[in-house]
């Protein structure tokens, strides 16, 4: 319970001025802590080898993408702009994304092809015969509904999972041992994410308020499993996701760690990665005596090749 107040405290971090504290903060230099990379995980690995492909090949596909495609460019700066943000961020989380959990497509078309296939289907975010709205009514997620903002209102839902179902038999329901996202989230297959941005849609559904209020596009509805679907996978509105993203996870290092990450795009590459930026705030916060945050194997690769990615844009 502690845990969880704390993450309820720590979640309203977007409503402080970027500007807040500025000259008390740490700031994280460019480059890496690591000398070498950090491992890769298995699974990233094993899907990689399957493909019969390997991560210099993913990185250079996705890497030649952005090279060829100059409105995709020019997208991914002026949406940097409306988040206030460095575009090297988003071109640092779709790099990683693409190098280690998917392979690219050739044209960035074949992205808006994709989206507009999911556009009107009929599937539901659930689990079993319930679906997430049904779930969502259960007394346990009463204390969620005083957040009026889609953030803050999700990850104490989804911090509820953890505590009061996951793992757990509850009314005869034996409930998975697994993320909320992979549980009720993910009509198809677990782990399984989509478009330029890799994003699932759980994390959409957190920052829906955040882009409407700055895109203006229409806030998500987890009873229209499709329209999340199209959100994500659609280049235009994902970008905005991917934006909103990065700028939640400064804003919180900002506010609660005291640190400014905002020009080391390889620890916002690994907070896209990882999530949980507020609860990984608090953790930095909490080891004190001036600690910064370390990139993991995703966010290495990005300061790594650097030079590369800044000359993209």
């Amino acid at each position: 319970m502690r845990r969880f107040l704390l993450a309820l405290l720590l979640v309203a971090a977007w409503t402080v001025p970027s500007g807040a504290g500025a000259g008390g903060l740490l700031l994280v230099p460019e480059g890496n802590r690591h000398a070498e990379q950090p491992k890769v995980p298995g699974a990233s690995v094993r899907r990689t080898r399957a493909g019969r492909t390997t991560f210099d090949d993913k990185y250079e596909k996705i890497r030649d993408l952005l090279a060829n495609d100059r409105a995709l460019i020019a997208k991914i700066k002026s949406t940097a702009g409306d988040y206030g943000i460095d575009p090297i961020h988003i071109v640092g989380a779709i790099v990683g994304e693409h190098t280690y959990n998917v392979d690219a497509y050739d044209r960035l078309q074949s992205y808006y092809i994709k989206a507009a296939a999911y556009a009107g289907n009929r599937f539901r975010f659930g689990f079993g015969s319930e679906t997430i709205g049904e779930f969502l009514t259960r007394p346990e997620f009463a204390k969620c509904q005083r957040f009026s903002d889609s953030y803050r209102r999700w990850t104490c839902r989804e911090n509820v999972w953890d505590e009061s179902f996951r793992g757990r038999k509850i009314g005869g329901t034996a409930f998975p041992n697994n993320r909320f996202s992979a549980v009720f989230f993910q009509p198809f297959f677990a782990g399984q994410t989509f478009g330029l941005g890799q994003l699932n849609p759980l994390t959409a559904l957190m920052l829906s308020d955040t882009v409407a209020r700055t895109s203006g596009y229409p806030r998500l509805d987890e009873s229209d499993a499709a329209g999340v679907y199209e959100a994500i996978m659609d280049p235009d509105k994902s970008l905005a996701y991917i934006a909103a993203g990065i700028r939640r996870s400064i804003e919180d290092y900002k506010t609660i760690a005291g640190v400014d990450i905002s020009r080391n795009p390889g620890i916002t590459a690994t907070l896209y990665n990882t999530g949980g930026s507020a609860n990984r705030a608090a953790a930095l916060a909490a080891r004190g005596g001036g600690a910064l945050p370390e990139e993991n194997y995703y966010g290495w690769l990005v300061n790594d090749r650097l030079a590369e990615l800044k000359s993209l844009l």
